[in-house]
């Protein structure tokens, strides 16, 4: 469904990195780990996930874009964010969109993977469990370049800190003097920090080939089912 939305306010999470809050003119109902498209025109429509959980975004609708200036596909939905939101005009977005949504039934302890911004779906789905006080272990693994992409550390830091189900594995394939955390590939420290994924349920998101590597490694190494794996990448390969 088409819905028409200001622009409420852009602000930068790291670098070529950025906040974008939508405040639609109809409340857009959807599911925790679903996303949205924005329209560029009639036929390019272009898909981010929502980073707010529909329990408490209060109206608004939250991306996270990675606009890097080789990233011509994310960064002109971020320009043309940023014009709207100069001439207070409106972006059409479409929503929502996406069957790798949290299972609200599932009991079963719940694998969090993101790389990147891909944080963002993963995001919408542990804030929800948290508003549900859900009691499921959680384990929440986000992989970056570098120790800055991770803009949301000290959030996620103090969230486990508060919850004792909940726990933050940051993983940086590039590491500075004082990062004591893990280093390489972060598909790579799941594989090396859990002896059996069978009784997991696994949210993915980051880049397509990202996905399909999690779900051949882990289901042939580390007896995850398939069917318990979820990723919106999963609908296309």
């Amino acid at each position: 469904m088409s819905i028409q939305c200001k622009v409420k306010s852009i602000e930068p999470l790291a670098c070529n990195t950025y906040q974008i809050l939508l405040h639609p003119e109809s409340p857009v109902s959807f599911k925790a780990g679903q996303y949205l498209m924005v329209e560029m025109a009639e036929k390019d429509k272009r898909p981010f996930s929502i980073a707010s959980s529909p329990c408490r975004h209060e109206g608004e609708l939250e991306l996270h874009i990675g606009a890097a200036e080789h990233n011509a596909y994310a960064l002109e939905v971020v320009e043309a964010m940023k014009a709207a939101l100069n001439d207070n005009s409106h972006i059409m977005i479409d929503a929502p969109h996406g069957d790798a949504w949290i299972q609200e039934e599932s009991e079963r302890p719940l694998l969090l993977i993101a790389g990147g911004t891909g944080f963002s779906y993963v995001r919408s789905i542990l804030d929800h469990c948290v508003a549900q006080q859900r009691e499921n272990p959680i384990y929440l693994y986000w992989g970056a370049r570098d120790s800055r992409q991770l803009y949301a550390k000290q959030e996620l830091l103090e969230i486990a800190k508060a919850y004792s189900n909940i726990h933050f594995i940051p993983v940086v394939e590039e590491t500075a003097d004082n990062w004591d955390g893990k280093v390489g590939n972060v598909l790579e420290a799941i594989n090396a920090d859990f002896d059996s994924l069978q009784d997991y349920d696994i949210y993915i998101a980051g880049r397509f080939e990202m996905a399909g590597a999690a779900r051949e490694l882990f289901t042939q190494n580390k007896q995850a089912r398939s069917d318990r794996m979820f990723a919106d990448a999963y609908a296309f390969i």
